[in-house]
């Protein structure tokens, strides 16, 4: 969760700073046609941006999900080898039974 925020707010940050930016001034008039193509490949760059950063925090929330899994069932391994260390304990100290 905390890199998909940071990657988050990184890119809130590179957002403002590529809105803040001057447009470079250009040496001859543009045509609506020029103006159309460009655009057109960084709709795609920018598209295919968002779908990586979608299948990366996808895949964290996936490795996260499974290693929350994984403690969970450590922890319970782990409780459940106290409780017989204890009951074995508690059958060493127990008087025999008559």
């Amino acid at each position: 969760m905390n890199k998909l925020l940071a990657t988050l707010i990184a890119g809130f940050f590179a957002a403002g700073a590529f809105a803040q930016a001057p447009a470079a001034a250009p040496a001859a008039p543009a045509t609506p046609a020029v103006a159309a193509t460009p655009a057109a490949p960084a709709k795609a760059e920018a598209k295919a941006e968002v779908k990586a950063e979608a299948k990366a925090a996808k895949e964290d929330k996936k490795a996260h999900k499974k290693a929350a899994k994984e403690a969970k069932k450590d922890a319970k391994a782990e409780a459940k080898a106290e409780v017989k260390t204890e009951a074995a304990k508690v059958e060493k100290t127990a008087p025999p039974a008559k």
